[in-house]
């Protein structure tokens, strides 16, 4: 056999084949030197958005928001030194932008103050992919899972009626909790059937909660969730739930596209 070059054997049926592949025999053979990576400069602190993100709020401004129900109305949700809080009242807000793959930052606090047990006490929620009115779409659960007790996969990080977290980071209420979150959106065929299901993963202060999940479906409240219709690019959907407790809040959410 001669230098640089092996036998590779494949055995079939009827019989077996033999044939010569070449050996790779340098280092450089298999450097890879392109594409070269875009320069992305980090935040400066743990947490900023970096230089190629859409920054969604910064604390001053809900241009790139608008009502759930009605996209035709800015977002009526409060802003007072830098946080956004939800208005109950007003209902659900969501991006102007449709998104499909990304990574998405958020920031979100229950306040000292809060009331209620359960599902009745901070709940809010992140949908990945907004699909309509009121709570269509694909849920990332926010409660204050801090000493309170639900079914769990209803609590904090949890996708909602689908993925049980990982684990139980949350904070106690009043302090700040973030979520970062990998999110690849379903793929469907041209009759509408799903040829990839969603995933997503998530950090939930840090620790891992969710690991590429595999989604069933948009979420649903009653019953299983499953793929009804083909959908494409999505806004982001922030939830003004209907619980009694004391409205929560959110700062510094920014969006990367991959």
């Amino acid at each position: 056999m001669k230098k640089g070059k092996f036998l590779l054997t494949v055995f079939l049926a009827g019989g077996c084949y033999t044939a010569f592949a070449q050996e790779k025999t340098k280092p450089e053979e298999t450097e890879v030197y392109t594409p070269v990576p875009p320069v992305v400069q980090p935040g400066k602190k743990c947490g900023e958005a970096p230089s190629d993100a859409i920054v969604l709020f910064n604390g001053s401004s809900l241009d790139q928001w608008v009502m759930a129900d009605d996209r035709n109305t800015p977002a009526r949700w409060n802003i007072e030194k830098g946080v956004l809080t939800v208005n109950k009242q007003t209902g659900n807000i969501e991006t102007k932008q449709a998104f499909n793959n990304y990574q998405l930052h958020i920031e979100w606090r229950v306040p000292a103050n809060i009331t209620g047990t359960g599902q009745g006490r901070g709940n809010s929620g992140i949908f990945l992919a907004s699909l309509g009115k009121g709570d269509a779409g694909y849920e990332l659960q926010v409660l204050d899972s801090y000493n309170n007790k639900t079914y769990t996969n209803g609590m904090a990080g949890s996708i909602y009626k689908q993925h049980v977290p990982l684990a139980n980071p949350t904070l106690k209420p009043g302090e700040w909790q973030s979520y970062d979150i990998i999110w690849t959106a379903p793929v469907f065929n041209t009759d509408g059937t799903v040829k990839h299901p969603a995933r997503v993963t998530v950090l939930f202060n840090g620790v891992l909660v969710q690991n590429a999940v595999e989604l069933k479906g948009p979420t649903q409240y009653i019953g299983d969730p499953a793929y009804r219709s083909a959908h494409g690019p999505s806004p982001i959907k922030l939830q003004a739930h209907g619980d009694k407790s004391e409205p929560l809040s959110f700062r510094n959410i920014w969006i990367r596209q991959i």
